[in-house]
């Protein structure tokens, strides 16, 4: 039993990260069109379950895939927008998608591991307490992410340059977004 997991409610927020978590990573390349873009087995049905038992979602990711001059800010926004529909015709709601273009040596403070997308999430949504808060990602730099903000890391997939990082990047450990639905409803079967 997991004691967090069983605390959750709508004063809780989930931070996600994208690529690797929510979709299919391309290995060297980026997600560039919709066409490119595939959802990972069960992440609908998941993200449907987190709508039920977090008050807010974001997804925080980087994308410097537009640094680079490989994709425009227009092409990322229609990725998005079919996203969030998919997501919404599955009965799942993102609040806000926040992403940083800059390249990964720019010292932009919103590219993960830094702190400012999440900081521009609690701007835009006073309600969020980072000590309320879960960051699930696949990266080493959603983990820190997560600690820089004193959150709970959640760490998806199985980096072996994450994996020893317990437990002080994350608190948790699930192959998938759905894995880690279906435990946040086994553990709440026991508040009901």
């Amino acid at each position: 039993m997991d004691p967090i997991l069983r605390k959750i409610n709508k004063e809780w927020t989930l931070f996600l990260d994208r690529d690797g978590v929510i979709n299919r990573r391309l290995p060297d390349d980026y997600v560039k069109e919709w066409n490119d873009f595939v959802f990972l087995p069960g992440v609908l049905h998941a993200i449907s379950i987190f709508t039920q038992y977090f008050g807010n979602i974001f997804i925080v990711t980087n994308q410097q895939g537009i640094g680079k001059g490989l994709m425009t800010e227009s092409q990322l926004a229609d990725i998005h927008r079919e996203m969030l529909a998919k997501i919404e015709a599955h009965g799942g709601k993102i609040s806000r998608i926040y992403h940083c273009p800059e390249l990964r040596d720019s010292g932009s403070v919103f590219r993960k591991p830094e702190i400012g997308m999440g900081m521009q999430a609690k701007k835009d949504f006073p309600e969020v307490d980072f000590k309320r808060s879960m960051m699930a990602g696949d990266t080493l730099s959603d983990l820190q992410f997560a600690h820089n903000l004193k959150m709970l890391g959640i760490l998806i997939g199985n980096d072996s340059h994450c994996l020893s990082h317990r437990p002080v990047l994350y608190h948790l450990h699930f192959e998938c977004l759905q894995s880690f639905a279906n435990k946040l409803v086994q553990e709440n079967k026991y508040n009901q």
